[in-house]
């Protein structure tokens, strides 16, 4: 049986949810996402530097959805999306949980995850090296990055990258991620 991303979403939309997205991402809802998200932390009375982490990390995550989607399966319900992705933003004790998720292309996942556990297995001291030799070594990608996204999202939430890929079929997995964005203590 194949992951049912239906299903998925539908568990991770429990508690305090700020924001529930899924569809096509494009510049139009990155916009709209960003700013409901920066209101709903204003309403509720945030620190200016919990809003600010959020927001970077909320930038990176979307910047990811939308440079880095594969095409949906063709047996995938939502034909219609052109860059499929999911998103939600939670609030919970200390911080917020930012969940994204995309379909992968079976071929593109060992290097995503090679990436992913290389950012995992460094410290902190680390990643603000990698991040720096990036940015001065890089070059722009055909989809518009530079590798930045996922060091981006490691040193500025301090914490490990929560992923996994759950099998669709041969040729497709869900990737997911589920960022934790903490206070400050």
């Amino acid at each position: 049986m194949s992951f049912n991303v239906e299903n998925y979403l539908t568990d991770q939309s429990t508690g305090d949810i700020v924001l529930n997205y899924k569809g096509n991402i494009d510049s139009d809802v990155i916009n709209h996402v960003l700013d409901t998200v920066e209101g709903k932390m204003v309403e509720a009375d945030e620190q200016a530097k919990l809003r600010k982490k959020v927001y970077n990390v909320l930038v990176e995550s979307l910047q990811n959805l939308y440079h880095h989607v594969d095409p949906v399966p063709e047996d995938f319900e939502d034909q219609s999306s052109d860059r499929y992705g999911l998103l939600i933003v939670k609030k919970i004790e200390g911080g917020y949980k930012i969940i994204t998720g995309n379909f992968v292309n079976a071929e593109h996942i060992e290097k995503l995850e090679e990436k992913i556990k290389r950012i995992n297995r460094s410290s902190h001291e680390e990643i603000k090296e990698l991040y720096k030799f990036i940015l001065n070594h890089q070059k722009i990608s055909q989809k518009g990055g530079g590798g930045l996204g996922l060091v981006d999202i490691a040193r500025k939430t301090g914490n490990p990258l929560d992923y996994s890929f759950q099998k669709y079929n041969d040729k497709h997995s869900f990737f997911y991620m589920n960022i934790l964005v903490q206070d400050d203590i």
